[in-house]
């Protein structure tokens, strides 16, 4: 009786594997890449497509779409020392990207631009070190050295002086000429220089809307402005114009010092901006 059991229960079992074979999952393994983010500072990554899904392990991770930028992707830690988690995108073109971020209080790396490599494949490009850093040292360098000037965009405080002193584009990157001079004996110590998108008015019992805006680079960057001397800067961030009521500043903060200045930009100078052509373009406006 217990054999014709076993066999009852052996061809019963051939059946089922008869009618459903078992299937093989194959695929192709997507690369982890490894992120270092903080609680002070904000990390932008930059897709070459618009965002469609972003999923993140852990509520200890803050993220948001940069706005007015569908392929730009802003990430902060929401608290010190969190246990390791990860972040996954999805764009518009189905691709998916997955990030392992880890806690570091002075990350070296804050801006990523995810690009592609000849045959088509993302590949994750630090903005300092990736494929375009050539090209905006070259638009920086472009942009230190033109002739054109811009007037009326400036801050005096204390003895220093806070200019836009050129506004450029070419390609969708804007190209920030930011001079500071100190007219003083005491040596100018930055903590850090910002840039924010506010509102023009607050009404009473609302709260002012605040967006930081984060270069992708910064040529020349300087950390102390000696006294009786200038130094001039080139920050690029992408493209954008300025909503209704509201307007661009440019903050600069001294390290434990008082002189604070800010900028602000309206739209329309924005939209003055200067094109940048390559110097093999045969523009007479380089030197």
């Amino acid at each position: 009786m217990k054999n014709i059991k076993l066999i009852v229960t052996t061809c019963f079992l051939l059946l089922i594997s008869l009618a459903y074979p078992q299937q093989n999952i194959t695929g192709t393994v997507i690369k982890v890449d490894s992120l270092s983010i903080t609680c002070t500072k904000t990390t932008s990554i930059m897709f070459p497509y618009a965002i469609k899904s972003v999923d993140r392990g852990s509520l200890d991770i803050l993220v948001q779409k940069a706005k007015g930028f569908e392929n730009v992707l802003q990430v902060k830690a929401a608290v010190e020392c969190f246990t390791e988690t990860n972040l996954t995108v999805i764009t518009s073109d189905g691709k998916l990207y997955s990030f392992l971020l880890n806690y570091n209080e002075q990350p070296k790396v804050l801006n990523i631009q995810v690009t592609k490599s000849e045959n088509g494949a993302p590949v994750n490009a630090f903005s300092l070190n990736g494929a375009n850093a050539e090209e905006l040292k070259q638009f920086s360098t472009l942009a230190l050295a033109h002739r054109k000037k811009l007037g009326g965009v400036k801050d005096y405080q204390s003895n220093i002086r806070f200019r836009l002193t050129g506004l450029f584009i070419h390609e969708g990157i804007l190209y920030y000429r930011i001079t500071i001079k100190n007219d003083s004996n005491i040596n100018y110590d930055i903590e850090q220089l910002r840039f924010f998108i506010r509102d023009q008015k607050k009404a009473k019992r609302t709260a002012s809307q605040e967006i930081e805006l984060t270069p992708v680079y910064v040529d020349s960057p300087v950390i102390q402005v000696k006294g009786n001397s200038q130094n001039t800067v080139i920050y690029a961030l992408p493209k954008f114009t300025i909503p209704d009521q509201k307007y661009m500043a440019i903050q600069l903060m001294e390290k434990n010092g008082g002189r604070h200045l800010e900028l602000g930009l309206k739209d329309r100078t924005i939209l003055n901006s200067v094109l940048l052509e390559p110097v093999n373009a045969g523009s007479n406006d380089h030197q």
